[in-house]
């Protein structure tokens, strides 16, 4: 297992709450058992149904080479829709056996995300992110203030999970979303949060950073700062604050990576070796009060996102879109959004336009209307759109053409 050498990052709950705005909110309805259509750009006339519901805060998707679904539970199990694609959908009551849970299970902890190996139909390795939670200092009253990251893989095969190992992991430090990526070279690329302190600059913490590693949880020999003394060899670009999307594009290669600015300020960026991403220092978001960061958003040596969102989307997960029942979306970037400008029952999924050199042309906002916090985005075999979402209501939507 490969340690990472880093120092934790304490996040008591006291410094996250007196940073965060007020909750405001919007209502919203319920999902309705019968499929919603909607007109769209470019692409008229969608149809979004149901396909499964009765989760436990999902914030995960992949789909498996016979088309059922995998949905993780963040800080819970592993779910399983079987036939997910077809009328006869159906989530099974019980989850898959082996994953483990977090001790105790409280707060973000545990399961965040699970990625396929790009071999897995012969190797059966699945990946995921784990956050462990460490016990709190003596007289720390309250469930765990901490946890440690884990790079994990099982082998999922014959209905269960088995050969848990863990690849990597790190030191305590507060909880924050996490992504991981296994690419068609086998690469395996994580993201991790630094929203507090000037953790996100430290090379010598993998905290607020995106992580790249072997398949076995060794180190590439060309990562950037391979040989840099006091750097950590996993770092593959540093200054980022709470990063909830990652995807691997699956035509070019690049990988991409989205993260919650503080009050306004969201982006998506294009991940490049040894990149530095600005925060804590260089940020288009504001403080929690209103008032603007010090400085500019950008700097000599600082890279530009290739998406901003002011304000805020509250950003997850990510997919480029490359089938054949939306031709006219082909190739565009989908973000799933847990809430627009601070208001709750608010989110959707987003679509960006952009050109080949990743010039943003056009945007739109879909599934407004539903008023869902929309957590993960995954094109399925069929060349649908599924999200997943969390908040009021738990649930698998599949987006197909209005006229399927």
């Amino acid at each position: 297992m490969n340690k990472w050498i880093v120092s934790g990052l304490a996040l008591i709950a006291g410094s996250a709450s007196a940073q965060t705005a007020p909750q405001y909110g919007i209502a919203p309805p319920p999902l309705s058992a019968t499929p919603s259509v909607f007109d769209t750009a470019e692409q008229h006339g969608i149809k979004v149904s149901v396909v499964a519901k009765g989760f436990a805060r999902p914030f995960a998707m992949e789909f498996l080479p016979d088309g059922d679904l995998l949905v993780a539970e963040r800080g819970g199990g592993l779910r399983i829709i079987h036939k997910a694609t077809t009328a006869q959908a159906v989530l099974d009551p019980q989850p898959i056996p082996g994953m483990p849970l977090p001790n105790p299970v409280a707060g973000n902890v545990g399961l965040h995300d699970i990625a396929l190996h790009p071999d897995f139909a012969r190797n059966h390795w699945l990946y995921f992110t784990f956050l462990d939670p460490v016990p709190n200092d003596a007289g720390v009253d309250g469930p765990p203030r901490n946890a440690k990251l884990k790079l994990m893989r099982g082998k999922l095969e014959n209905g269960r999970l088995s050969q848990v190992t863990t690849l990597a992991e790190g030191t305590p430090s507060g909880p924050a979303g996490t992504r991981v990526q296994v690419a068609k070279d086998g690469k395996v690329w994580v993201t991790t949060g630094g929203p507090y302190g000037a953790v996100s600059q430290d090379l010598s913490n993998i905290y607020g950073k995106v992580l790249r590693f072997n398949e076995d949880g060794s180190i590439p020999s060309d990562n950037p700062f391979v040989g840099r003394a006091g750097a950590n060899p996993a770092i593959y670009s540093y200054g980022h604050r709470d990063q909830h999307g990652l995807v691997v594009h699956p035509v070019t290669g690049q990988v991409f990576a989205a993260e919650h600015g503080p009050n306004g300020g969201d982006e998506v960026n294009l991940v490049k070796p040894g990149g530095n991403y600005g925060w804590p220092t260089y940020t288009f978001g504001r403080n929690y009060d209103g008032k603007d960061f010090p400085g500019l958003p950008l700097a000599a040596g600082i890279e530009r996102p290739v998406a901003i969102w002011i304000p805020s989307i509250a950003p997850s997960g990510l997919l480029f879109y490359q089938g054949d029942k939306f031709p006219a979306w082909k190739g565009n970037l989908f973000v799933g959004s847990g809430r627009r400008g601070e208001i709750n029952g608010t989110g959707g999924l987003e679509r960006v336009v952009f050109d080949a050199n990743l010039g943003e042309l056009r945007r739109e906002a879909l599934l407004t209307p539903l008023r869902k916090r929309v957590r993960d985005v995954v094109q399925g075999p069929d060349g649908n759109i599924y999200v997943v979402t969390d908040g009021d209501e738990f649930a698998v939507l599949k987006i197909e053409p209005s006229g399927n």
